[in-house]
């Protein structure tokens, strides 16, 4: 099943010349399948991601998000698709530090405003088990380690039950033990849980493991290998 369609989608910046960032960039996102986004620094990955993601605007080109047509929806239309759709997990986790790894995983689930206090409480306990961190609930941030943090920032990512997951270098921050975990946590939310994971990356072990390899170059899509992992 498609959870995200994008059709000659492109963005710059304003300029002379203008700066152009994504050009023509065609692609289709499945359920159920793990696919990475490769490329050298500079070309485009995480301006793509961006767009696909709701975060920037496109110059040209059409976003279909579940067959949805986002070009004529707002900035609250927009936002609250984000909000129930995506799931984002950065380079860098953007934890708040004050607040514990429970309170950190309750911010989007209180924000969509579906659950009630009791339901919600027991589904972030519930994510947070399922990442491996029982236990770990009232923990700050800084007293986490960096693949328990990265690990918070994935159950606050499945909190409304995202669709899409999105990673701008999950693990660009984290040794090769934390990282592999990451990676296979990742797999098992677009295998097992039939969710569309895309990540941006650089590590070569993390694109051999997807399902999917966008390459991209100057902007532009330059090839789509689909003989991947699963």
């Amino acid at each position: 099943m498609i959870a995200l369609e994008a059709d000659r989608l492109g963005r710059s910046l304003p300029g002379s010349p203008p700066v152009t960032l994504v050009s023509d960039a065609s692609l289709r996102i499945e359920r159920g399948k793990f696919t990475t986004i490769v490329g050298p620094s500079g070309c485009g990955k995480s301006s793509l991601l961006y767009l696909l993601g709701l975060i920037d605007r496109p110059s040209s080109g059409a976003l279909r998000i579940d067959g949805v047509d986002v070009e004529g929806l707002d900035g609250d239309a927009r936002a609250r698709m984000r909000l129930e759709r995506f799931g984002f997990v950065f380079q860098f986790h953007f934890l708040l530090p004050e607040f514990t790894a429970l309170e950190n995983v309750l911010l989007p689930i209180h924000r969509l405003g579906m659950l009630d206090a009791r339901e919600a409480d027991r589904r972030a306990r519930s994510l947070l088990q399922l990442t491996g961190l029982a236990g770990k609930e009232s923990k700050t941030p800084d007293k986490l380690s960096g693949g328990e943090r990265q690990r918070v920032a994935i159950a606050r990512a499945l909190a409304n039950d995202p669709v899409i997951i999105l990673g701008d270098e999950p693990t660009g921050n984290l040794d090769s033990q934390n990282s592999a975990r990451v990676v296979a946590m990742l797999q098992s939310l677009a295998h097992e849980q039939e969710r569309a994971v895309v990540c941006v990356t650089h590590d070569p072990r993390i694109a051999e493991a997807s399902d999917v390899r966008i390459a991209m170059l100057d902007g532009r899509i330059v090839s789509i290998d689909e003989s991947g992992a699963q």
